[in-house]
């Protein structure tokens, strides 16, 4: 976790590689729960062993529930003491490079790609977020994700 005292401090380091996140373990029980919330209930993803025999050897994790993991890499690589609210703004862009094997342990490397000024004193970050996943060559998916910060 690395911690910065302002946004001012955060902001110095555009277009740094800023933190890593901490692993999360992508289990059966998690990518149910995502089906069951957004009623994608694709075999590939849910029925355990159809999946074994499919394309991907077993289920693999529904790309927006990977994409769904942001928020938590953010809270575990980062934060700003001297902010008050942080909202997810939206994504400029996303791209599902690799399946997510059931049990796979994903992390985020997060890269400042710009930090503007907004109303309020806030700031808009624009993040390059690159999820990997342990042992892969590639990642699994990298976002472009806006962030605005208020102190």
């Amino acid at each position: 976790m690395k911690t910065f005292a302002t946004l001012a401090e955060l902001s110095a380091l555009v277009g740094q590689h800023v933190a890593t996140s901490a692993w999360i373990t992508v289990t059966q029980d998690h990518i149910n729960l995502f089906a069951q919330a957004t009623g994608d209930h694709q075999w590939i993803h849910v029925d355990v062993e159809r999946a074994k025999a499919g394309p991907f050897g077993a289920p693999i994790a529904h790309g927006f529930l990977t994409l769904s993991l942001i928020p938590r890499f953010f809270e575990s690589a980062l934060t700003v003491t001297a902010v008050r609210m942080g909202v997810n703004y939206g994504l400029n862009k996303v791209r599902f490079i690799a399946p997510v094997p059931v049990n796979s342990r994903l992390r985020a490397q997060l890269k400042l790609l710009a930090s503007d000024p907004i109303d309020n004193g806030g700031v808009q970050q624009t993040w390059e977020v690159s999820v990997e996943r342990e042992g892969a060559a590639k990642p699994v998916c990298v976002a472009e994700s806006l962030v605005r910060q208020y102190p």
